[in-house]
C-alpha cells in the first residue's frame, strides 16, 4: 500500500502532537462552551497543517502553534458576537504566553524525567518497565517477579518518590543561573 502523507505533513503531525495539550488548555481557558472549544481546536489543527510551510523551524513551535490559536480564537468571538466574558486581545496574548511558558517547563521537566529514569538499574528498572512499558499491574508484577504485590506497590512508590525527587532537583539546578 502506497503511503500518501508527504514529509511536510509528517512533520507537522509531528509537531502538532506535541503542542496540542498547550494549545487545548489555552483554548480552554478562552472558550467556555467545550463544543466551541473543539471546534476552535480542530479549526487550528487544520491551519498549523495548511501554513506549516510558513514555519521556520530554527523558531519554538508551540508559541508559533499559540500564535495560530490566538487567530483562531480571535475568530471564533467575532463569529459568536458579544459576549459579556469575552477577553480583550491582550487578555488573549497573555494568556497564550503563559500557556506557552507552561509548555516550556513540561517539557524540560519530561527531558529530567527521561535522564533521571536512565538513573535507575536492576530490579527498579525492571519494576518500571514491567509497570508502564507493559502496562502490567502489580499483581501480574508480583507473579512475573516472584515479590508480593503489596511489595511491588510499595517498591513502585519508592520508585516513583525518586524520580519525583530527582526532576525536582533537576529542576532548581537548571533555574539557578
Amino acid at each position: 500500500m502506497e503511503n500518501f502523507v508527504d514529509e511536510t505533513t509528517r512533520q507537522a503531525t509531528r509537531q502538532w502532537t506535541l503542542a496540542q495539550p498547550a494549545v487545548s488548555a489555552f483554548i480552554s481557558s478562552v472558550v467556555r462552551d467545550f463544543r466551541d472549544r473543539d471546534d476552535v481546536l480542530q479549526n487550528v489543527a487544520v491551519a498549523v497543517v495548511e501554513s506549516f510551510h510558513a514555519y521556520d523551524s530554527n523558531s519554538p513551535f508551540i508559541p508559533w502553534a499559540l500564535g495560530i490559536a490566538r487567530r483562531q480564537v480571535g475568530l471564533y468571538w467575532r463569529r459568536r458576537g458579544r459576549d459579556p466574558l469575552v477577553f480583550d486581545d491582550d487578555a488573549v496574548a497573555c494568556l497564550a504566553i503563559a500557556f506557552h511558558e507552561e509548555a516550556q517547563t513540561r517539557s524540560a521537566k519530561f527531558d529530567f524525567l527521561q535522564d533521571c529514569l536512565g538513573s535507575f538499574d536492576g530490579r527498579a528498572k525492571k519494576l518500571l518497565g514491567l509497570r508502564y512499558r507493559d502496562d502490567m499491574k502489580p499483581a501480574a508484577i508480583a507473579s512475573e517477579t516472584g515479590m508480593t504485590a503489596n511489595s511491588v506497590a510499595k517498591a513502585l512508590q519508592r520508585i516513583r518518590d525518586q524520580l519525583r525527587a530527582c526532576i525536582e532537583r533537576k529542576s532548581l539546578e537548571a533555574s539557578v543561573p
